[in-house]
This record gives structure tokens, sequence and C-alpha cells, in this order.
């Protein structure tokens, strides 16, 4: 069984995948982790995870350091494997069929990735049209990419987070403890944790 956390944007999530398949999620809106621990031990329960795996960006310059920092911690105190996933990745693996993933950039800003595309960021006029966009954005932002005329898919027409997961893990790339890099931003680079 694999823990999955990502904190990268406007809602946190945690996921348990175990061989391909999801088991459990919890998604919480709000921008800030407050009770992280007490949600991975609700989520885990009394088993041991085999693995974490982190998303390591683009997204909140915070929100990716309390997840990563979080998990880097329970994956060194149980001894097993820290993995990292791109939150772009994992919100595109929620749509059923082609999309362009989005998270929240900051200043009315996204990151982005095209089906295929390289990950970018910029404002929501920057987006393609051609496909329906998919990720977890504040309302204003949800909004401004609706009257431009950009299909953002809801709930109901994506999968969980977890499915998600389950469908990445297998491209996981594996981290050490002590070279975790965050996407924190396209134009400026990355930042060691």
């Amino acid at each position: 069984m694999v823990l999955v956390i990502d904190t990268s944007s406007t809602r946190s999530a945690l996921a348990l995948v175990e061989a391909g398949e999801p088991l459990a999620e919890d998604v919480r809106e709000g921008g800030r982790e407050r009770d992280l621990p007490g949600r991975v031990t609700a989520l885990v329960g009394s088993s041991c995870p085999a693995a974490v795996c982190v998303s390591l960006g683009p997204g909140s310059f915070t929100g990716l350091r309390v997840g990563v920092s979080f998990g880097v911690g329970f994956a060194l105190a149980l001894g097993v494997p820290l993995l990292g996933l791109g939150s772009l990745e994992l919100q595109a693996a929620r749509a059923r069929g082609p999309a362009t993933a989005v998270v929240e950039a900051g200043r009315g800003r996204v990151y982005w990735a095209a089906p295929g595309g390289a990950p970018r960021h910029g404002d929501p006029e920057d987006l393609p049209r051609q496909h329906p966009v998919v990720g977890w954005l504040r309302p204003p932002t949800a909004e401004r990419l609706r009257r431009m005329g950009l299909r953002l898919l809801c709930e109901p027409e994506a999968d969980g987070f977890a499915m998600a997961a389950a469908r990445l893990l297998g491209r996981a790339r594996e981290l050490g403890y002590d070279t975790v890099e965050l996407e924190y931003m396209q134009s400026v680079g990355r930042v060691r944790v």
C-alpha cells in the first residue's frame, strides 16, 4: 500500500493505493493544511504504507513544502521509499479523456499542461481551447476560465484523486530523503526541501 500526498493546490488530497487500485482518499478544501498528521493517521489506520508518494508541484509554495516535508519525515520514520509525481500529472490523470491540467499559481495565474505538452505558467487566457480543463481552482479562477469559454470538468465528470494516483504510481520517481526538488514556479525554477 502506498500513501499519496498532494497539498499543491486549493484542495489537499491524500490517497491509499495498492497494486494499481485506489483504496481510499481524503480530499479537503482549503489552501492551508492544518492537521496532515491526523488525516494520515485516520486514513492509514493501523496499516503501514510500503512507500510514500508526494506531489512535487508546481503549485502553492507553502502548500508543497508542508506536504513534501511531512511525506519525507513519514517515509524516513517508516524506512520506506519516497516517491514523487507532478501535480499537473495528477490532475490530468483525473480526466477520462484528453484535458488540459491546471493548478493555481496565485495572482490570477495558473500552471497548466495541455495533453502531451510541457508544463507552463501564465494567464488563463494562455490556455489552449481544444480540450476541457481539469484541476482544483479557486472559485474566481474557475469562473474566469468559464467566462473565457473554457469547459472546466466538474467533479462528476472527473475521476477521484485516488484513481488518478493509482493510474500514475508506476511512473513515480524514486527520491532521496534529502534530494527532493519542488517545482514551485516554471518561470523561476526549482527549490530543494
